[in-house]
């Protein structure tokens, strides 16, 4: 990696490691930058790594990047190397690292993983001494470039390797730091959340067929009513609690209906789900 004049991390060459859909839409999002850290990074600087014959050859297709079977086999010294395997295959996935002088000589990439439950000491005992490690927690809008993302810094990343982790989770969506200690909420609360999203929206559909409305309508204005109500809090800068009250008029239907989902535990039920969520997680990565 190198800096610019402005101080700038920029990365030239990048290896992912498993390029499933999080692996996917980090390529994405890497090929697509036109600023950040990855803006000078083509497809003729990445290697991705994945065991199937029939998907490398798919991958290669859609992206114009080298494909290979493991990580074992790159070929070539890159800057920054995601980990995108699922955690029970990561054990496997380090080893073949480790193999491969490419990655783990004097000139260690930086390593970034997106494996759920699998904290940065378990990268740094399994990778050799000093190597750097950025975890993140995407979530699964990641593929449609409307990730939310939390990042955490291993013992001996450096600011500006976070810097660089944010840049390319930042173009697929946005992007948190947080402590590690505080990934479990973020798992809680933006790794879990789209189900939780879809799960209201599912509800949403069917109080509305219920009433009348053919299903296919109903979760057509369900979706849009959910899309509409966040990117109105995004773009316009207004708490939830501000915009909740903005469609409230005393006595109108909104307020009868919010009477209705607050009576019956609306919050505490989201409060239960996401405690649980974390609960599931520190288990998980203990």
């Amino acid at each position: 990696m190198g800096t610019d004049a402005g101080h700038t991390h920029t990365v030239a060459s990048a290896a992912v490691i498993g390029a499933g859909t999080m692996g996917c839409a980090i390529l994405s999002g890497m090929l697509a930058a036109t600023e950040g850290p990855f803006a000078a990074v083509g497809p003729a600087d990445v290697v991705a790594a994945d065991p199937g014959q029939a998907h490398r050859d798919a991958v290669a297709e859609r992206f114009g990047v080298r494909c290979v079977a493991c990580a074992a086999d790159i070929d070539r010294a890159v800057d920054v190397v995601f980990l995108c395997v699922k955690p029970q295959v990561m054990d496997e996935a380090l080893r073949q690292v480790n193999e491969n002088p490419l990655l783990v000589g004097e000139h260690m990439p930086l390593f970034v993983t997106v494996a759920a439950g699998l904290k940065t000491p378990t990268y740094e005992a399994a990778l050799p001494t000093g190597a750097r490690v950025v975890r993140a927690m995407p979530n699964t809008p990641l593929s449609v470039g409307a990730g939310a993302t939390g990042l955490c810094a291993g013992a001996c990343a450096t600011a500006d390797d976070v810097a660089v982790a944010c840049g390319l989770f930042s173009a697929v969506g946005c992007a948190v730091v947080v402590e590690e200690d505080a990934m479990d909420a973020v798992c809680a609360v933006s790794g879990s959340g789209p189900a939780y999203v879809d799960a209201f929206i599912e509800a949403l559909r069917d109080a509305g067929a219920f009433l009348g409305l053919r299903a296919e309508v109903a979760e057509t204005l369900a979706l849009q009513t959910v899309l509409g109500a966040a990117k109105l809090l995004q773009e316009t800068g207004q708490a939830p609690e501000e915009a909740r009250r903005a469609v409230c008029s005393p006595g109108g239907t909104t307020l009868a209906g919010l009477d209705a989902l607050f009576r019956t535990g609306f919050q505490a039920s989201v409060q239960a789900a996401v405690a649980a969520a974390d609960q599931r997680s520190k288990e998980l990565s203990a």
